[in-house]
């Protein structure tokens, strides 16, 4: 199995909460299974970090827009998050962001 890091392999990943495609099935009436993939709600959201001073293009499910709002700003949101879930060039920013405020 070979395990991608850029960007471009994964962009049907959210970049915050890691959600990526479920596999179903499509169920007729006469109850025939063929496959389908379940897609993320994806966008380009711009994201504004007060704190690094610079704003971000990132790719983002609604859930992950929704959390950050909850969080108040896209600051909270990443101090507070695991970074399992995050995307390699978030967790960068996460630790940037960790020895700026310190």
């Amino acid at each position: 199995m070979t395990v991608y890091t850029d960007i471009n392999f994964m962009s049907k990943k959210c970049e915050l909460t890691g959600k990526i495609p479920l596999k179903g099935h499509n169920v007729s009436h006469a109850n025939n299974k063929t496959k389908r993939r379940f897609l993320p709600n994806l966008k380009k959201v711009k994201f504004k970090s007060d704190i690094l001073k610079k704003s971000l293009k990132i790719t983002v499910s609604n859930a992950g827009v929704r959390s950050v709002d909850r969080k108040g700003s896209f600051d909270q949101f990443l101090k507070s998050s695991k970074k399992k879930n995050l995307s390699i060039r978030l967790q960068k920013l996460k630790k940037t962001l960790h020895n700026k405020s310190v």
